[in-house]
């Protein structure tokens, strides 16, 4: 019976070396810059002004938000004194066409919007000066419907960003591109998208999104459905973390699993499978024959699979805390199990339901 749990040690160690195969295939191939803005983060400033630093001749930038009291207005008000040359317009909408607050931000943006290719882009994301030119390049392709970058978390400043950054950088990101190159499923990336204004029309718009926990998993499908292709450029832009206490990085964590629960049930089920660590742990502690060599081989390969994704995503920050990958492995069991048992989850201080992979926002 013991010998059941090296089932997804087995499982896990061989997902861990085909995410780094497939990290290395993928890393070596008048327009409208939305950033919907919900309150104070870290960086805020920093990475907002990156959106005027575009190296692109003709594009306008437009800062969404949803509350006119929110603290965040003067931060994009000192950003448009300070590119005062630039086509920049702040849009504070308190319309809400669902519960998704971030979808219906870059809705209400997009409303004001004067691009044929619409740019959406989170706050936390800090843009190199080609961002534009490459994310929206694909795009002169008319059979493809959306244009997607990766990205990567940065700059952890204490335990619980650099496990979020772990989580990210050494999980989401290469399970996104396993997804991609071995088409195992949809991978299409909100924090970092473009799409045409024809396409999002024929695909019937924002609107009807913003009742869905995985709104860009379903633009996604959305597009490929209208006979569209996403197209993922190999280039990585830079996402901040901000959390500061270990009870963010749970809530945070635990939405991510519900959204990838939400997205694929099924699959989001068996990736009990390929949580290699903690069966090899439980191996040990029950004294199957040979532990220490599994333990050994086990942490040896995420390890190393974890070192070589950093080293594409150029992740200086997630090698110097992979010595953390055992604890937030262990962790993201509990995680794992709280995403089934738990129905709330959190965005921006706000409460909601989930409810068949929709939101529904507790009063």
């Amino acid at each position: 019976m013991i010998y059941f749990l090296l089932i997804p040690v087995i499982a896990a160690c061989g997902y861990w070396l085909a995410t780094s195969v497939c990290m290395s295939l993928f890393c070596h191939r008048g327009r409208s810059l939305i950033k919907p803005v919900y309150g104070l983060e870290k960086n805020l400033y920093e990475n907002l002004r990156t959106a005027c630093l575009q190296d692109y001749p003709d594009y306008e930038v437009i800062y969404s938000f949803q509350r006119a009291d929110d603290p965040a207005l003067s931060t994009v008000e000192r950003i448009q004194r300070e590119f005062s040359e630039k086509k920049i317009e702040i849009v504070v909408d308190t319309s809400a066409a669902g519960p998704n607050g971030r979808l219906v931000n870059i809705l209400n943006g997009s409303k004001k919007a004067k691009g044929e290719i619409l740019v959406f882009s989170d706050s936390d994301m800090f843009l190199e000066p080609d961002y534009l030119k490459t994310v929206t390049a694909p795009l002169a392709n008319p059979e493809v419907g959306v244009s997607c970058t990766l990205y990567k978390a940065w700059k952890s400043c204490n335990i619980p960003e650099a496990l979020e950054l772990l989580s990210f950088n050494a999980d989401f990101v290469p399970a996104m591109v396993f997804a991609l190159v071995t088409k195992a499923s949809i991978a299409c990336p909100g924090a970092s998208q473009a799409i045409r204004r024809e396409v999002l029309e024929i695909i019937g718009g924002l609107e009807p999104l913003a009742h869905y926990l995985v709104e860009d998993f379903e633009l996604g499908r959305r597009v490929e459905k209208a006979g569209f292709q996403i197209y993922f450029s190999p280039y990585v832009a830079n996402t901040g973390v901000d959390l500061k206490h270990f009870k963010d990085w749970w809530r945070h964590q635990v939405y991510w699993d519900q959204n990838t629960r939400a997205a694929n049930g099924i699959g989001f089920f068996f990736t009990l499978l390929i949580r290699g660590l903690p069966f090899a742990l439980l191996y040990a502690l029950f004294g199957g024959a040979w532990w220490p060599f599994v333990l050994a081989v086990t942490l040896g390969i995420r390890f190393a699979t974890a070192w070589a994704n950093a080293l594409y995503l150029k992740d200086w920050d997630g090698l110097k805390s992979t010595w953390l990958l055992p604890f937030r492995d262990i962790l993201g069991i509990f995680v794992w199990f709280a995403s089934f048992v738990k129905r709330k989850t959190y965005w921006k201080g706000r409460e909601f339901i989930i409810q068949k992979g929709r939101m529904v926002e507790v009063p």
